[in-house]
């Protein structure tokens, strides 16, 4: 008899509800945005995964907010850590009972962007567009794992086992942040061009932006500034050793000069997206160009730009008709003119999961506390989604199995 399988799914915007759903399969059946030429699709390399861990992240919050054209009841969640409770007849190395962290991109591991490790924009596993992801609009229909149980398609490509589970679950919760924050905030700096000495402004304080400023601090940067309004996560950054800015007090130059000297820096880092907001009298307005546009007024010339925050072609709540589109008011000629490189899309969190690991089985980065994660049980998920919504400085972990003892 299959196991019962509870799951957070999105109802209507503001509103999120735990309910029941089948217990996964190895075929990827008909439901809540999944696209039609998915149906049917036979997944014998999958693997059937009882969660740990599945963290509520910013990305599901722009859904929950009605930002998207998410339907209701799809099943939300991306961000997975398992147990293999079950595999496809296909599945070679991955086997029942290793503990995995789960790539938040669905990759198949055969086309040609796979095979270049861009496993964000994988050509197989989504109808519509290169790239997928679990319980996310537009992205295949693929069911998302904040839930008892999920399935994970192309097991041993997508799948990092943990060489040691007894001390892997010592350390969980720092684990649990590989799904995605950590390799996104860590993406973010990487293509922002952070080294040794590197002076960094990360905007945005939320987990994605503290991921990015923890990865900085990993790569070698002399000084991490982070910026933003909720003053509960800017003690957050400066908890681990970031300056930070407030963002209520006006546009980050000035603040940054007194921090550093100049009112520049080397490396920027989009980690907000484009439900931005504008900087001092306007902070209450939203206005999505003002991130992009300020890191470009404050990255040095001949610096990058990495952008790790969310971008969408379709929103629904957007301020005006060319921003419900996707099409911002870019100063791209400052761009330009700066001779800056900008990176944006999907982390590919392949090609940074396995050394991060590494950094924390080896007590080089201590991820889950910088990010304050807070593990919480399934059927709390909505107050998770409301507390986080309201700008707590948390990243909530949601604890499907009673692994985590929440």
């Amino acid at each position: 008899m299959a196991e019962k399988n509870r799951a957070v799914a999105y109802k209507s915007a503001g509103t999120v509800e735990v309910i029941d759903i089948d217990y996964p399969t190895f075929e990827l059946k008909d439901g809540p945005g999944v696209n039609p030429a998915n149906v049917g699709r036979k997944v014998p390399h999958g693997a059937i995964v009882k969660t740990v861990a599945t963290n509520i992240c910013g990305s599901d919050q722009h859904m929950v907010r009605g930002r998207t054209t998410a339907p209701p009841d799809l099943v939300l969640g991306h961000e997975i850590t398992g147990e293999v409770v079950e595999v496809g007849p296909d599945v070679e190395f991955v086997k029942v009972g290793d503990l995995v962290s789960v790539p938040f991109n669905i990759a198949c591991g055969r086309c040609k962007n796979c095979k270049e490790r861009k496993t964000g924009i994988c050509l197989n596993v989504n109808p519509d567009r290169p790239g997928s992801a679990y319980g996310y609009v537009d992205m295949g229909g693929w069911v998302g794992g904040q839930a008892n149980y999920v399935l994970v398609p192309y097991a041993d490509f997508n799948a990092l086992v943990f060489p040691d589970k007894d001390r892997a679950m010592e350390k969980i919760l720092d684990l649990a942040m590989l799904s995605d924050i950590f390799p996104t905030g860590f993406h973010g700096a990487v293509t922002a061009g952070v080294g040794v000495g590197s002076t960094v402004y990360v905007a945005g304080a939320g987990p994605v932006g503290l991921a990015a400023a923890t990865g900085a601090q990993l790569l070698g940067a002399a000084v991490v500034i982070v910026g933003d309004m909720n003053a509960d996560r800017l003690a957050q950054a400066r908890s681990f050793g970031c300056e930070t800015v407030d963002l209520t007090k006006g546009a980050p130059e000035d603040q940054i000069e007194q921090i550093l000297g100049v009112p520049e820096v080397d490396c920027g880092v989009d980690a907000v997206g484009f439900e931005a907001k504008g900087h001092g009298s306007d902070s209450d307005h939203e206005a999505p160009a003002t991130v992009l546009n300020s890191l470009m007024d404050i990255t040095a010339a001949g610096g990058a730009l990495g952008i790790p925050g969310l971008y969408v072609t379709g929103d629904p709540g957007g301020i005006d008709e060319a921003a419900q589109k996707g099409s911002l008011s870019l100063s791209l000629g400052t761009g330009w003119a700066k001779s800056l490189s900008f990176t944006t899309g999907q982390c590919p969190v392949m090609k940074y999961n396995y050394g991060l690991m590494q950094a924390i089985l080896h007590d080089r980065v201590h991820i889950a506390k910088n990010v304050n994660a807070t593990a919480i049980g399934i059927e709390d998920a909505p107050r998770g989604y409301a507390e986080f919504d309201s700008g707590a400085a948390q990243k909530f972990v949601i604890d499907a199995n009673g692994y985590l003892g929440s």
